[in-house]
């Protein structure tokens, strides 16, 4: 159930380097900068981008990446992937990570194809895409590609939050900024989206609101809002669709 908590809500913004290391210290540096208490979402694979070239490198940056971020975490809640090996397969794996513990991981279940994600990644397992609770807030989690698949809104249908790690393309950043503020109404809840902002990325990050109001990073690498549980119970209780 919804609580009365209110919490920093932010949604990052920034290109992704080819140097590994240089994304983990531009990542840790907005982590830094955002709210002692904020929910942060970073772009999918942001510490590395797809680099199918570099598989093996970018999958043994993640554990000690994981390591330095949680040092920077503090009371925040850090929501972004990362290339991930498991027993000799490549994942694509979503990370919650909170005062240096991992409190969710779910591995992208929808790969995109028309980005041969499907011929480098394993996919995750649809039934294992489930809400999680933080401080009171229960939050899901859709990677890129699958926000557009409405089974997957259904199976994240009463969270307070949902946050959409993507890296997702220029040329349908208007599908990016439709579904995320579609998302948010149909579930009334917010959304909190984080895109790169590459060359041929949407850099459509943003915040939005159960009633449907929209925040966008605007070119902004770092763009804070307020969670509120009190606007998520206000929405429900005002058009009753059966969210409990």
């Amino acid at each position: 159930m919804t609580t009365s908590k209110t919490r920093s809500v932010t949604s990052l913004c920034f290109e992704t380097d080819p140097d590994f290391t240089k994304n983990l210290d531009r990542l840790t540096a907005l982590i830094d900068q955002s709210p002692e208490d904020a929910i942060l979402v970073a772009p999918e694979v942001c510490l590395s981008g797809f680099a199918y070239d570099r598989f093996e490198e970018a999958a043994a940056f993640t554990p000690s990446s994981l390591a330095k971020l949680s040092e920077h975490i503090g009371n925040r809640l850090l929501i972004f992937t990362a290339i991930t090996k498991r027993e000799g397969s490549f994942y694509n794996i979503a990370y919650a990570l909170h005062q240096r513990d991992v409190l969710h991981t779910q591995a992208k279940a929808k790969l995109f194809t028309l980005g041969a994600e499907h011929e480098h990644f394993s996919a995750g397992e649809e039934g294992k895409m489930i809400p999680f609770d933080f401080d009171g807030i229960k939050i899901g989690i859709l990677i890129c590609f699958e926000l557009r698949f409405k089974q997957l809104w259904q199976r994240l249908e009463g969270c307070d939050i949902i946050a959409i790690p993507a890296q997702w393309g220029k040329l349908r950043a208007d599908h990016f900024v439709t579904l995320t503020n579609a998302l948010a109404v149909i579930n009334q809840c917010y959304v909190v989206a984080s895109d790169a902002s590459n060359s041929d990325t949407s850099g459509m990050s943003g915040i939005i609101t159960p009633f449907g109001g929209e925040l966008r990073n605007s070119g902004s690498e770092l763009l804070t809002s307020h969670y509120e549980a009190r606007t998520v119970l206000s929405m429900r209780r005002y058009l009753n669709v059966g969210i409990a």
